[in-house]
């Protein structure tokens, strides 16, 4: 019940909707009512049991006043017109009725469209913005297809389940309580025993969506790891394919969607009863209610008519369809509410890399970065261990050392990917945690290993993140990147599609297209992950030359296997194990004959 409040205060927003949609819903529940009311008239002129009225009372809005002087109408039209004119006119009213009921239930339906596709789109638009929100840890300790999972499936299981059955949650508790008051005014003995019988009928229907929902829950979570095992099929194909790997990859995938399928066949199979249940159910209390009444209708004195009693069974059987969509409801209320709290997942997870309350900005680099004392863990497992480290501006500085020396967690520290278990980063003396978010990110240029592209144009790609960009900036830091040639041999040259990931180019084209965004950004310092590593000799020489470009006029953070690559640095320093074991140039290094000699030893040979 506390998750579908939760949805339900995303309706705040569509208010006016929602009371257009309950207002309109009152309205054609009462000419529902006042439809099948027109039985009773009805069926007295058929009988000949209208009782024949001769005078009028005063107009007053209550059910005596306007039940009188209905039936002197009635009476004046039988006596001076016959009863097939008063049948007509009660079955032209009964129209009439019909029309205005359905009339008002299509404009409910109206504005109750933009409160349930609205609150969807809200839902997702939170989630995404969530997620941009989120630390770099949490991606790592999370499955993407997973993550899609929930944005994706689990936000349409929503809209297809719950936000679905809002029409339900508006508009049939009201039908209910119209048609229960007119019962009760009708005969109070019997409506008080047919509300008896309905909760009855509830407790089984309840029991069987209680275990829904868990069901549901698991199957909202292998939809995820099934998406997963998807997505990491196609980001490896080249390797499944190289490694014969598809037979282990297919066994995977078949065992985790055999699970999938008998999951979902549970959940189809308890969704399916909720209708023939309700349906058994509501058969089963209308029988004892007819027997019920029946008896109370055969007993002399009664004053329950037997027109009053069929007119009120009619009723009766209008609030068991609005009690079974209720029922129907709650079941797929059941299972979006599990797709729900996937989404919650993400929605509560508790962000830690934010601005705080007296954030200040920043603009510009002026002195150094320093380092003191920063730690840093996994879990439970050290990464960086007491890091003392001091980059002046202007200076070139090396990272190097085995793969899982920490060398990447140490310069993410920088721009707040993440943060230190303890220990200070400052930036011109002031604590990195004192400035914006966004304004520290601004002062860097990030150039990672794995060149990050988006599925867009050369231009668009170049410019990520920057507004307002005019071409020529875009083409000058392609140049100075190396990168203007290939794109003016391309079909549509700077507004051509790179493809999904870049995937048209070549390696050494798509890292030359991110030192063009770096070097648009023009950040006073620069951040090299490994920039070159993963390409050919011949690439290699233009990326390193559109490096070398790059780093003109910046401070400059680099991390590097080759060592040739930062042989020029300023200060080098070694990590191992997560420790700075060593520090110098290039050659004070190599004379130590430490870790870095033994590096460019093995290098070298």
């Amino acid at each position: 019940m506390k998750r579908f409040l939760s949805i339900v205060g995303y309706i705040k927003p569509y208010w006016f909707n929602a009371v257009l949609n309950i207002l309109f819903n009152i309205l054609s529940a009462f000419f529902a009512l006042f439809s099948f009311v027109m039985a009773i008239p009805f069926l007295r002129i058929l009988f000949q049991t209208q009782e024949m009225v001769t005078t009028a009372v005063p107009f007053e809005m209550n059910t005596q006043a306007l039940q009188h002087n209905f039936n002197y109408y009635l009476s004046r039209i039988i006596m001076d017109q016959g009863a097939t004119t008063a049948l007509m006119l009660v079955s032209g009213l009964v129209v009439v009725m019909a029309l205005l009921k359905t009339g008002f239930k299509f404009l409910a339906n109206y504005y109750i469209t933009p409160v349930r596709v609205g609150v969807v789109r809200d839902i997702r638009n939170k989630v995404y913005k969530k997620i941009l929100r989120l630390p770099m840890s949490y991606f790592s300790e999370s499955r993407k297809g997973d993550v899609m999972s929930r944005v994706g499936m689990d936000v349409n299981e929503i809209e297809l389940s719950v936000m679905s059955s809002l029409e339900m949650v508006f508009r049939d508790p009201i039908t209910i309580i119209i048609f229960l008051v007119y019962m009760f005014v009708i005969n109070y003995q019997l409506t008080l025993f047919a509300l008896v019988l309905l909760p009855v009928s509830g407790i089984f229907i309840g029991r069987i969506g209680k275990n829904l929902r868990k069901s549901s829950m698991k199957l909202q979570n292998q939809q995820g790891t099934l998406l997963s095992i998807l997505e990491e099929t196609l980001s490896g194909m080249r390797i499944v394919k190289a490694f014969n790997g598809e037979r282990k990859i297919t066994g995977k995938f078949t065992e985790t969607n055999e699970a999938y399928t008998d999951t979902i066949t549970r959940v189809y199979r308890r969704r399916f009863l909720a209708s023939p249940l309700s349906e058994f159910l509501g058969t089963l209390v209308m029988m004892i209610l007819m027997y019920v009444g029946g008896m109370i209708v055969l007993n002399q004195g009664s004053s329950l008519s037997s027109e009053a009693f069929i007119a009120y069974l009619i009723i009766f059987s209008q609030i068991i369809t609005p009690a079974k969509a209720f029922s129907t409801g709650y079941y797929n209320i059941q299972k979006g509410m599990a797709a729900f709290e996937r989404v919650e997942q993400i929605l509560f997870t508790e962000v830690r890399i934010k601005d705080r309350e007296n954030a200040r900005p920043v603009s510009t680099f002026e002195t150094a970065i320093e380092y003191r004392e920063v730690s840093f863990s996994y879990d439970t497992e050290p990464v960086l261990k007491n890091i003392n480290l001091n980059i002046e501006k202007g200076k070139t500085i090396a990272i190097v050392g085995k793969s899982g020396s920490g060398k990447s967690t140490l310069v993410d520290l920088l721009p707040r990917f993440i943060d230190p278990d303890s220990g200070t980063i400052l930036i011109n003396g002031q604590p990195i945690q004192d400035f914006k978010i966004a304004d520290l990110r601004h002062l860097m240029g990030i150039v990672s290993q794995q060149s990050i592209l988006f599925n867009d144009t050369f231009f668009n790609n170049i410019a990520f993140g920057m507004d307002q960009v005019r071409e020529e900036d875009v083409i000058a830091a392609a140049k100075i990147a190396n990168a203007h040639n290939f794109i003016m041999e391309t079909s549509q040259g700077y507004q051509t599609n790179v493809g999904d990931a870049g995937s048209k180019m070549s390696g050494g084209q798509q890292q030359r297209i991110s030192i063009a965004r770096a070097l648009l950004k023009n950040p006073p310092i620069l951040i090299l992950d490994e920039a070159t590593s993963s390409l050919d000799t011949e690439s290699e020489k233009y990326v390193q030359e559109a490096i070398e470009n790059l780093m003109k006029n910046r401070t400059s953070i680099v991390i590097a296997h080759r060592l040739s690559t930062v042989k020029h640095a300023d200060e080098i320093f070694v990590l191992e194990k997560g420790e700075i074991v060593e520090r110098g140039n290039h050659e004070k290094l190599l004379k130590r004959e430490g870790l870095y000699a033994k590096y460019h030893m093995l290098q070298m040979f």
